[in-house]
């Protein structure tokens, strides 16, 4: 039988309302698969289902860390492997539902971790110099030294990170990904147009600066939380940038939308490359996507899937 489900998809695309359809049919606990909602205190900004929304279906690993803490995807495929098995002895199905591939994949996939000891005054000349010359010349540094990273450049902590790993002698990157899923697995991704998608994204930043974005941002920043690894996400730079006087609030909501948008398009090249993923139409009629997904769900022979994903991921391309 499935041992866990995953649904994954691009911000906006509609996941939490088919992740609660499907638990609701096969008798699942939804799992935060995004790499913010761990945070508490960050709830607009990260779009985090209310408990008066979760209809009594359980939800795990929301609202775990607080802003000022730091959090590894090491720290959160061990959580969430141990949230698996707790479900599963319950008699449940599991369904880890988020945008954060990364994550994602650390869980389902034997996606282990290396890490050597933190060379402290490296870390700090590092980000003095990032201070100093900006991400862009972090960016163009870290691919002379790696010219295979995938890093995106506007990710600086990662940035700054790989590069910390590769000047102090450790192994090239920190992560290794072997090929075997850790389970037998069934991961649902939402298709939708890229147009659909944006304009999607633009009406979610509009309802979040509706429902208050400026004042949980601003909540935060009077705590004196300022250089977090929580505050770098969207939706709370852009909001910190605005804040700190350096932008007006129009020009801090349009940036918002930009990178959200950018964001998205990262999330589907991720998804598309990185996982073997079972498509729907996220504009589909939420009752046929349900059997679509119900009819998969029945093939239980891995290679029968497999054979199904790679015809289905065709399609998508195409």
């Amino acid at each position: 039988m499935i041992d866990v489900v995953a649904i994954v998809g691009p911000t906006a695309s509609g996941k939490t309302a088919l992740s609660l359809e499907l638990a609701r049919r096969l008798n699942g606990e939804i799992i935060n698969g995004d790499s913010m909602q761990i945070y508490r205190d960050m709830t607009i900004g990260t779009a985090k289902i209310l408990p008066e929304e979760m209809d009594g279906i359980p939800h795990h690993l929301l609202d775990i860390k607080d802003p000022e803490d730091s959090f590894s995807v090491a720290e959160y495929q061990k959580l969430v492997r141990e949230k698996i098995e707790e479900i599963r002895l319950r008699g449940k199905l599991p369904i880890l539902v988020g945008g954060t591939g990364l994550y994602i994949q650390a869980v389902l996939f034997d996606y282990r971790f290396t890490e050597g000891p933190v060379d402290h005054r490296l870390r700090d000349s590092l980000n003095e110099e990032l201070e100093k010359h900006g991400s862009e010349h972090m960016h163009k540094k870290l691919m002379e030294l790696d010219p295979e990273s995938d890093i995106h450049p506007n990710n600086t902590r990662r940035v700054v990170r790989a590069i910390e790993i590769l000047m102090s002698g450790q192994e090239k990157g920190d992560r290794s990904l072997a090929l075997s899923p850790m389970y037998n697995e069934v991961i649902i991704g939402l298709d939708i147009p890229r147009d659909i998608l944006y304009e999607r994204i633009n009406e979610r930043v509009d309802v979040m600066m509706e429902r208050g974005l400026v004042e949980e941002v601003q909540s935060l920043r009077q705590r004196g939380i300022k250089d977090a690894q929580s505050i770098q996400a969207i939706g709370y730079k852009e909001m910190y940038s605005y804040l700190d006087g350096q932008w007006t609030l129009e020009e801090a909501v349009q940036k918002l939308k930009q990178n959200s948008r950018k964001y998205a398009k990262r999330q589907f090249t991720y998804f598309k490359n990185k996982l073997p993923i079972f498509w729907v139409n996220a504009l589909a009629d939420t009752e046929k996507n349900l059997q679509e997904i119900t009819a998969f769900l029945q093939e239980n022979d891995r290679s029968c899937r497999i054979d199904r994903l790679t015809a289905n991921q065709s399609q998508v391309e195409k």
